[in-house]
């Protein structure tokens, strides 16, 4: 069904839009692949070629987390102790899952002072508004340290 919702959307003026950012794909050929809205390579060529080449150029696709450096923190707390791949996973969702918590509730308060600016105050104030009492203060003491010593290295 998705695909099908998806073609209608492809076919208006928006190509030029779709191509932004993306190398040309080189080709023998006039002909030249093309990617559908659906997000899958069609070439129309006849030939088997451009296939098994692009097929070999194909690179794995990157996912970014927050892994290493929660493994590098673990080593500083409590440097004999191990993890497991499954809490790692865990560790994670849930550092995305603050992060978006803040995120957005820093968003909504600069949308309320009508600035469209997310600043290190937003930031502030999202973390006592998220984070219960004692984390809460931990956290702020964390973060004014880090901006404090961002601010003093960007200076020299």
């Amino acid at each position: 069904m998705a695909p099908a919702s998806k073609a209608p959307a492809s076919k208006g003026g928006d190509k030029p839009a779709s191509t932004a950012g993306k190398a040309p794909v080189k080709s023998t050929d006039s002909k030249v692949a093309k990617k559908t809205a659906a997000g899958k390579k069609t070439t129309s060529s006849a030939g088997g070629a451009t296939g098994d080449a692009e097929k070999k150029k194909r690179k794995k696709v990157r996912k970014e987390t927050y892994s290493s450096y929660i493994y590098k923190v673990l080593k500083q707390v409590h440097p004999d102790t191990g993890i497991s791949n499954k809490a790692m996973a865990i560790l994670n969702s849930f550092v995305n899952d603050i992060f978006e918590r803040i995120a957005e509730e820093a968003s909504r308060l600069s949308t309320y002072s009508k600035k469209s600016t997310i600043s290190s105050r937003e930031i502030q104030t999202a973390v006592r508004l998220i984070l219960p009492g004692e984390l809460s203060k931990h956290a702020i003491s964390e973060g004014t340290k880090s901006v404090t010593k961002f601010s003093a290295g960007g200076s020299k």
